[in-house]
């Protein structure tokens, strides 16, 4: 039986654990052909290996996204490995220790920016010449509530402001590339039980915030609503909604056939409200 993703060659970086590995994974089920990369080895050689165990062609590179000559080394690999790239997950993040900007590590936030938002745009940018030639391709941003939800972040200032820097560089990326045939999202995968949200397990943050961890905890959402999210947007149902930012809750079939609205009411995206 054919799968959604036959034939295609995808990258998803941030895949030695998470999400990225259960997009991963999920990709590799439907028949495209995976490069995984992170920066922890033994990560990656267990995703690796669970790919392997289900029948999927995968490969793994460990790269720093952050690290520009990582980034280039690791897309050239993969295409002289696996072939042109049809898809990108742009899933490696990090968030900084919460607290009072003023008191927060400046290299610690600076490295919020590199890994969430610079790391992005690094390997978007390396393998944009590629799809632009063969005129077609399809990108998804990792996102976050962080970067668009009303009442900001607060105590997490470099992960709000680089993630909502992400969603503006999504849609001004996809007015960029439309005419290609290349289509570029921003999702944001709800809940999940990750490193990173285990990061508002702070005692410093609590006495802050009460009781925010919990509440962020309890929300508990199944990775399988960011896999199946990832796996609509790359098959192309969703290719008129170039530019938005997307949800594990929101409709994307629903959205694809109101298109048209979406696009006239400017809706999905980051916008400033004014009386």
């Amino acid at each position: 039986m054919a799968g959604k993703l036959d034939g295609q060659v995808a990258i998803v970086t941030g895949s030695g654990r998470g999400i990225g590995r259960a997009i991963a994974q999920g990709f590799a089920i439907e028949g495209a052909a995976v490069a995984i990369t992170a920066r922890t080895v033994s990560q990656l050689e267990e995703t690796k290996a669970a790919i392997e165990a289900t029948g999927g062609r995968v490969m793994a590179i460990a790269a720093d996204v952050s690290n520009r000559a990582d980034v280039e080394n690791m897309v050239a690999e993969v295409e002289r490995t696996l072939g042109p790239i049809d898809i990108l997950i742009n899933n490696a993040g990090t968030q900084e220790r919460g607290g009072p900007l003023w008191e927060i590590d400046p290299e610690m936030w600076a490295r919020t920016i590199e890994v969430n938002l610079i790391g992005q745009f690094f390997v978007t940018r390396t393998v944009l010449p590629g799809m632009i030639e063969r005129r077609r391709g399809r990108i998804v941003n990792m996102s976050s509530a962080a970067g668009a939800a009303p009442g900001g972040y607060t105590y997490f200032s470099a992960y709000a402001a680089s993630k909502a820097g992400l969603n503006r560089m999504t849609e001004t990326l996809s007015n960029e590339v439309k005419e290609y045939g290349i289509s570029v999202f921003a999702i944001h995968p709800g809940g999940v039980h990750t490193d990173i949200l285990r990061t508002n397990f702070d005692p410093e943050l609590e006495k802050l915030v009460p009781g925010r961890a919990e509440r962020m905890w309890a929300s508990d959402t199944p990775v399988e609503k960011s896999v199946n999210l990832c796996l609509n947007l790359v098959s192309g149902i969703a290719d008129a909604l170039t530019g938005s930012y997307l949800t594990i809750d929101d409709d994307v079939e629903e959205l694809a056939r109101r298109s048209d609205e979406v696009v006239q009411r400017d809706l999905y995206k980051l916008r400033v409200n004014k009386l």
